[in-house]
């Protein structure tokens, strides 16, 4: 009987522990587990290449760290500074096309000295929380005019982010202004109308895309078509899923990735090189841990005892789904390649801190709502 109540102390005492440090349990083990896995998979990926997962694993650790600080933040501090966020990349989004670094055929990245970054990083957090911010005091659902101008606030940063050119970052940033915009409670009437428009838009929008944008389209449709060209990372990546089989080939066995026939393997077709090697077991054991940190986000969102708390955390659990589903799509042939990284598994440094960001946000919610309920 005394150990029992030995042990439910202590357990009661390691929880108020991490209430108090602003960690959300389930949440963190997920996020562990999965980076966990994308180590594995890096070292796979790369050839063996310590140097890589030593680089990795340093920006892991510093995405940790900033998860961390952020929890510490209050709701009513994260809403109080969204708009002064959300002000700022905009700046540093203009500079970018002004004074940043080329790489790759891209102007994404701003030089600061001691490192690089992409701003456009920054707006996947900073539009949702300005769209929820800007929201919070407007009764819900929103009426045409607040619709009209959150629309507004969410295509400025993303057309001076398609301008670098960056359309997969661009896709996310409109995707996390568009679910708050959704959760905020839209008609039906209103979502089928932004279909119908949307779809009569499209030629337009196909005069708008670049050359080589709209040969990734015109390659989803029919790969075959340039084997050696725009099909090739279509063609390799589909046949490293299936060469992976039920049960995989064995971690650092894949014979795509090590003979290098798959491009891009450390990065946005990393999932291949996992699904060859791990196989349909694997595919869905991955799956299963995104499924549980989604559904934690979209728990916390739930639970969350404020307008602004609830949009936001709703809005960046949804953006982590697209983030999985426009990678696994495109990798698997399903959706056009537009260089959207695995989450927390694909080789980067700015994607994995901004993820990190969020999952900050989303455990701050947790729990000082936790603290708010307690008093």
């Amino acid at each position: 009987m005394l150990q029992s109540e030995f042990a439910e102390t202590r357990i009661s005492s390691g929880r108020r522990i991490m209430q108090r440090l602003h960690i959300d349990l389930p949440l963190l083990f997920g996020l562990i587990i999965l980076a966990g896995i994308g180590m594995f998979v890096l070292y796979s990926a790369s050839g063996q290449d310590d140097a890589m997962i030593a680089r990795q694993l340093g920006r892991i650790v510093l995405a940790f760290v900033i998860l961390f600080a952020v929890a510490q933040l209050s709701p009513a501090t994260l809403s109080f500074w969204s708009p002064w966020i959300y002000g700022i990349g905009l700046l540093l989004l203009i500079a970018v096309l002004t004074l940043g670094d080329v790489g790759k055929g891209a102007q994404r990245w701003l030089d600061v000295g001691l490192f690089r970054f992409q701003p456009s990083e920054i707006m996947k957090l900073a539009v949702p929380m300005m769209i929820a911010r800007f929201l919070t005091d407007a009764h819900l659902p929103p009426n045409r005019k607040r619709l009209l101008f959150g629309t507004i606030l969410i295509i400025i940063p993303a057309l001076l982010v398609a301008k670098q050119p960056d359309l997969g970052t661009a896709l996310l940033i409109v995707c996390a202004g568009c679910f708050v915009l959704f959760l905020a409670g839209l008609s039906w009437r209103f979502i089928t109308l932004s279909i119908v428009t949307i779809t009569a838009s499209t030629p337009f929008v196909w005069n708008l895309l670049r050359e080589y944008q709209q040969q990734r389209i015109l390659t989803l449709l029919n790969p075959e078509n340039d084997p050696l060209g725009t099909g090739y990372h279509i063609i390799q990546s589909t046949i490293a899923i299936g060469s992976g089989g039920v049960y995989g080939k064995g971690w650092l066995n894949g014979t795509q990735s090590h003979l290098n026939f798959l491009p891009e393997r450390n990065t946005d077709f990393i999932f291949a090189v996992f699904s060859e090697e791990f196989g349909f077991f694997g595919i869905l054991l991955l799956l299963l841990i995104y499924i549980f940190i989604i559904s934690r986000g979209l728990i916390i969102a739930a639970q969350s005892q404020d307008t602004y708390s609830r949009l936001l955390a709703g809005s960046l659990s949804m953006t982590f789904f697209v983030y999985l589903f426009v990678n696994i799509g495109m990798v698997s042939g399903l959706l056009p390649v537009v260089g959207v990284p695995l989450p927390l598994v694909s080789y980067g440094g700015t994607s994995i801190v901004t993820l990190m960001a969020a999952f900050g946000i989303l455990m701050s919610i947790q729990t000082h709502r936790k603290l708010l309920a307690r008093y």
